[in-house]
């Protein structure tokens, strides 16, 4: 069966938390991708011979299993990954963890079930499908890891990765085409686990060629694994600190390259301990200063690029403003026109610090003659993601658009002439507010609508995208009260209803259904021809440009936000869903198969997937899982008929439970009838009812009593039988539901599939995003309704009424003023 990326991605977690133990992230990870690798480059030599790694005899994952139980098992572990070390020149990248060391993994018995699990769970995935037509289901299972494994080892260890909405946009703004050709360069200074580079290498169908030094060995290690993972074997990666001793030289002179990318450690103290070749990286800048090196890492990338070359750095913002020696570096490079762009990022988006970074973007080749720095401020745009913030696929699409097209947006991007950067109120200072107010305007409360009534015709003019999409909709909801001032045709509650009631509207909805219906329709014959050899990253960003496009002219609606329901939907289970049909094709991926067993409790027993449909109980009990096709979409196209008497009997249940819920409430309070009948909890059940029935009846109790534990007794029996009844002809639909799995064609398949599974849930997802903006309109309307719904003349009049009414009961009772 396919792997779905959600299975690997779990099974490869649970794999390190039986590493867990005391064990910091940072180390644990070693030995967790150590086995991926050797699981992966193992199952890739059994379907390739000319894979790029030999595996030796002794030195395969097959010879790892061998070990399972074994009381050596640790020992031999190093024996067999240090062979496929030496066979492939890998020594000190693969063979860096200590599989026998009992500080880590325990002692005796303790490390020999700890490793013997852990290549059990290894042992159960199958990579040799794996990477199919730039499917890279493993090498984003890496990743998947890193970040992970980034996220939990704290602030000082987790700055080895990027995250890969960064590095998607860092490619993006750098220019790599389509049709690069595989011979232009790619180098990453500081590359930590090289994944920055691998997401540029991946801009070009072609790939491109790739280098990286990385200061740690251990990380160093991390991105050579990573390279053979996502097929780039042959990139450079090289250690050692970058500033003090650059790996890529050319006689005395640094390397220079096409593109390039990089996310140096922030703000170093001591980057110059030990320099003393500066292979003129500072010639004509100007030193930086001793206690923070963020200019000398970004001195380094300009001198590393070529005359035409192209990258971009994440620097923090400091770099943007901060004085002396570093505000007459970053003057020189504004003169050269080196900086061609600025994005400013959310905080808390990297693993290593919390504090906001830029995106800093270089470009040699047409930095003569450069008249403006174009920047974004992106700052508002992410999500949670537990304690860190992530750039959500709307916001990484809004920043390469604008960046791209070099869009002018109010309160996020803009062109900024030199001239206005080199004015002395500026002088080259490039922080982002300067240049653009991205701040919300702020909700002005009006004293004259306070004191006369009326809403500001101002705040109405602020929301006049709804007017262009309702023309008519302003004069149905308001009329004039005098100059500047409307008021309310409408009751405040009359609102929703008088908008969703129009006729503009229901065109509106109209026109939106018929957009998403037409753009989805369109790729029908597309998605019918997902194959083994389809490119789920081509699908999919077809599938999302041509959807952005489609509403990009549209009224009202927000193009990226009906982006991020199709990204948002293809991450949960579309990406799966293709997976599933490109391993198993149309007919294998909708066969409904059994459910695996997960694990087992203390007693031994197996801990099953949950299941769609069970058949039987405990031991004998049948367990079915749909991947594809959920049985409920069978049900509503082939057993509609099966299902209506179904939901007749289940509110027949639920009416016997209610009738017992109203009886016992009623009776079972204290003294009541049914008192005696409840059990320590206050409950009273159809055990404890028939057990005091008993009880009444010997011992001669008051018919009252007996006669309304009777009731509550057959009200019981009652719902047990509408439950038998019910659960009898849910399990016939189960059974008859199953046997339609069988009977579908292809055809069906697609139908179900496409239609109705995936473009019922991205139609759904087009449809919220509209409720979503008028329930918006809906709000703010009501706000300004009630805020200005009572003068101060009105509070007044109520204050004098109440003064009046009190000053009267006072005199009632005799108390003077």
């Amino acid at each position: 069966m396919a792997l779905k990326k959600s299975d690997l991605y779990s099974s490869l977690w649970a794999g390190a938390d039986e590493l867990r133990g005391g064990m910091d992230a940072s180390q644990y990870k070693d030995y967790v991708l150590t086995l991926l690798f050797v699981k992966y480059v193992s199952d890739k030599a059994k379907a390739d011979p000319y894979a790029d790694i030999e595996v030796p005899e002794g030195g395969s994952f097959d010879d790892l299993v061998e070990l399972k139980g074994q009381p050596d098992i640790g020992e031999r572990v190093n024996v067999a990954i240090r062979r496929l070390a030496d066979a492939n020149d890998l020594q000190g990248v693969i063979n860096n963890a200590d599989f026998d060391d009992p500080d880590k993994l325990g002692k005796g018995k303790e490390l020999v079930d700890r490793l013997t699990k852990l290549i059990g769970i290894f042992q159960d995935l199958d990579f040799t499908g794996s990477r199919a037509e730039g499917d890279d289901l493993l090498g984003d299972a890496y990743e998947y890891l890193m970040r992970h494994f980034a996220s939990e080892s704290g602030k000082s260890k987790g700055q080895f990765y990027t995250p890969a909405e960064v590095s998607r946009v860092m490619a993006a703004l750098i220019g790599v085409k389509s049709d690069t050709p595989k011979s232009a360069t790619v180098y990453d200074p500081t590359c930590g686990s090289g994944s920055l580079l691998l997401k540029v290498a991946d801009a070009s169908p072609h790939g491109l060629t790739i280098y990286g030094q990385e200061k740690d060995n251990a990380t160093r290690a991390l991105a050579v694994m990573n390279m053979v993972l996502h097929g780039n074997a042959t990139a450079d990666i090289r250690q050692g600190d970058t500033i003090t001793s650059p790996q890529f030289l050319r006689g005395n002179e640094l390397q220079t390259f096409d593109y390039l990318v990089a996310n140096p450690p922030f703000s170093v103290k001591s980057w110059n301990n030990g320099l003393e070749n500066e292979y003129g990286r500072f010639d004509g800048y100007g030193r930086p200063p001793e206690k923070n090196g963020d200019y000398a890492f970004l001195l380094h990338m300009i001198k590393s690029l070529k005359s035409i070359g192209k990258g971009a750095v994440i620097l923090p913002h400091g770099v943007l403003f901060r004085g002396n020696a570093e505000a007459t570096i970053r003057k020189e490079l504004i003169k050269r026109g080196y900086i061609k762009g600025i994005i400013g990022l959310p905080a808390n988006l990297f693993y290593g610090t919390g504090i906001p970074a830029c995106i800093i973007v270089l470009d040699k080749e047409n930095a003569v003659g450069r008249t403006g720095i174009f920047m974004v401020d992106a700052s508002k745009g992410f999500t949670k993601d537990g304690n860190k913030n992530r750039l959500r696929p709307r916001d990484m699409h809004q920043i390469i658009d604008t960046f791209t097209k070099q869009l002018d947006v109010p309160r996020y991007s803009r062109m900024v002439p030199l001239s206005e950067i080199a004015d002395p109120k500026n002088d080259y200072n490039l922080n982002i507010p300067r240049f653009i107010d991205s701040s919300q305007p702020e909700d002005i409360q009006d004293l004259h609508a306070h004191l006369k009534g009326g809403i500001p015709n101002r705040d109405l003019d602020a929301l006049q995208p709804y007017w262009d999409a309702f023309p008519a909709l302003r004069s149905t909801l308001f009329k004039p009260l005098r100059e500047g001032y409307s008021e309310l045709r409408v009751d405040k509650a009359d609102i929703q209803a008088t908008i969703t009631d129009s006729d503009e509207y229901a065109a509106f909805v109209s026109n939106t259904n018929a957009i998403v219906g037409r753009w989805w329709n369109s790729h029908g014959a597309l998605l019918q021809k997902i194959t083994r050899t389809t490119r789920p990253a081509d699908l999919i960003a077809e599938l999302g440009d041509s959807l952005l496009e489609a509403f990009r002219e549209q009224p009202l609606i927000d193009e990226y936000g009906v982006y991020e329901q199709l990204m948002s939907y293809w991450h949960d289970v579309l990406h799966d869903d293709v997976a599933l049909i490109m391993g198993e094709g149309w007919d294998g991926a909708a066969k409904p198969r059994a459910a695996r067993i997960l694990g087992y409790d203390k007693n031994k027993k197996p801990k099953h997937e949950v299941a769609h449909m069970t058949f039987g109980t405990r031991a004998n009990a049948k367990r079915w899982v749909m991947d594809l096709i959920p049985p409920e979409l069978i049900v509503a196209r082939y057993l509609a008929d099966v299902q209506t008497p179904l939901d007749a009997l289940d509110a027949e249940v639920e009416a016997a439970g209610q009738a017992i819920e109203e009886y016992v409430e009623e009776y079972a309070v204290e003294e009541g009838l049914l008192f005696d009948a409840t059990d320590d909890d206050g409950k009273v059940t159809n055990k404890t009812a028939t057990d005091r029935l008993k009880a009444a009846k010997a011992e001669g109790a008051d018919s009252d009593e007996i006669q309304a534990l009777a009731q509550v007794v057959g009200l019981f029996k009652a719902e047990t039988a509408a439950k038998k009844v019910a659960k009898d002809a849910r399990v016939e639909l189960d059974q008859q539901t199953l046997k339609q799995y069988a009977q579908l064609t292809t055809a069906d398949i697609q139908k179900l599939v496409i239609d109705e599974k995936w473009g019922g849930r991205v139609i759904a997802g087009v449809q919220a995003e509209r409720a979503a903006l008028i329930q918006t309109l809906v709000q703010r309307l009501n706000v300004l309704g009630s805020r200005y719904e009572q003068t101060v003349g009105d509070l007044d009049g109520e204050v004098e009424a109440l003064t009046a009414k009190v000053a009267a009961h006072l005199a009632a009772m005799g108390v003077a003023d």
